[in-house]
Formats: C-alpha cells, sequence, structure tokens
C-alpha cells in the first residue's frame, strides 16, 4: 500500500560535485553506506557532543570533524561513520532535524568519508555557505568571509574619516570661555539690580503703605 508520508530516511538529491561515479554507482553507494554527513553545526561543538548524541542510535565506529583548510580548527560539520546501515538510517529518522548546541543540525546519507573530505572547501578555507552568508551567526563565526571583509573596511574607513577628538584645538575655547564670563557677569548683575529694588522697598514709604492697604484689604 502507497502511503503518503515520505519516509525520513530517504537521502536528499544532494550530489558532491568531486564525486567520480555515475548517478547509479551513487545510489548503490548510498544504499550500503554507513556514513552520515552532519552539517549547520556551531564552530564550538566538540568530537564528545556528537558522539553523545548520534550514540543514540547505533554504535558509532568514527566521528571526522571538518576542518578549515587553512587554520585547521572546526568549521561547522562532520562525518558520522557507524557499522551499520541500518543505524544510519535510524540517525536519519530519530536525530536529524534536532537541536545540538541551540542549533538545528542536519543529517544525510553519504556515500562514503575519503581523505581530503574533512576541509573546507571555500575560498577562505571554509565551508562555501559561510562564504556569502550575509546574517551574523555567533556559533559559525560572526560575519561570513565576504561580509567581515566588507564590515573591516568600514571601520577602517570610519576611523580614517571620523575619529573622535581627543584634545580641544587651540583657540576653540575662547567663544565658550567669553561666553562664560558674560552669563556669569549677567547673573550678577541680576542680582544687583533684585538687591536694589528690595531696598527701595524698604526706604520708601509709598510702598510700605501700599503693603498695608493691601494686607487690610
Amino acid at each position: 500500500m502507497a502511503s503518503i508520508v515520505q519516509s525520513l530516511s530517504v537521502p536528499s538529491t544532494y550530489k558532491d560535485q568531486q564525486y567520480q561515479g555515475t548517478s547509479n554507482q551513487l545510489a548503490q553507494d548510498l544504499a550500503n553506506s554507513t556514513t552520515l554527513y552532519v552539517g549547520n553545526l556551531s564552530f564550538y561543538t566538540t568530537e564528545e557532543q556528537i558522539y553523545e548524541l548520534f550514540s543514540k542510535c547505533g554504535e558509532i565506529k568514527r566521528i571526522i570533524m571538518g576542518l578549515d583548510r587553512n587554520q585547521k580548527t572546526p568549521c561547522g560539520f562532520c562525518f558520522v561513520e557507524y557499522y551499520h546501515h541500518s543505524d544510519a538510517l535510524d540517525c536519519m529518522k530519530y536525530i536529524n532535524s534536532s537541536k545540538l548546541d541551540e542549533r538545528i543540525v542536519r543529517s544525510d546519507l553519504d556515500h562514503g568519508y575519503r581523505e581530503g573530505r574533512q576541509f573546507g572547501r571555500g575560498r577562505s578555507g571554509g565551508q562555501v555557505r559561510d562564504e556569502y552568508r550575509l546574517e551574523f551567526d555567533a556559533g559559525r563565526g560572526g560575519w561570513g568571509h565576504v561580509r567581515a571583509r566588507q564590515e573591516a573596511e568600514r571601520e577602517r574607513d570610519q576611523k580614517a574619516n571620523y575619529e573622535a577628538i581627543t584634545s580641544i584645538p587651540e583657540g576653540a575655547d575662547i567663544g565658550y570661555k567669553d561666553r562664560k564670563e558674560d552669563s556669569s557677569s549677567k547673573r550678577a548683575r541680576d542680582d544687583d539690580e533684585d538687591d536694589d529694588e528690595q531696598q527701595r522697598s524698604k526706604t520708601n514709604p509709598r510702598f510700605r503703605e501700599g503693603d498695608e492697604d493691601e494686607e487690610e484689604a
């Protein structure tokens, strides 16, 4: 009986560009494969964390961490090799799209690991997807390599053209001092005028009589 729900253990349509065989040979290799490609890992996820999660589906033969070709540091993918094909299929069913290190990881059947495939193929040494990534991703080194170069150039331009002033140029504070002195003088004059007005009110009888009338009213 046909099912309307696609099996979770079916491999994706992705084909490694460096695979030398035909499509039929690839299908045959995948049908017997015990190896999984795991992607979208954080650069900080350790081999121990991967082993703890993926060993829930079967005994693991080995884990090969993906490395930056230049720095030889983790760059966000790995290969997990089981002893049995059925364990790899179970992993696709139950672990694919699960969360590891706060990231949704992807797993897919792989035709088999060969030496050299552990290195990133991007121009900067990492994965190609991180070359042109525009969004900031703290778990994968921040900006993508192209955007990182753009940000570095922008910072250099800002530093060169908009560098903060750390000292006041000679003569620039003269106007400020004059305004400050004028303001102080004006406040002093206003205070003197208020004192004079109060003194006249005390000595002039008319003001005293007016105050008394207002109080009586």
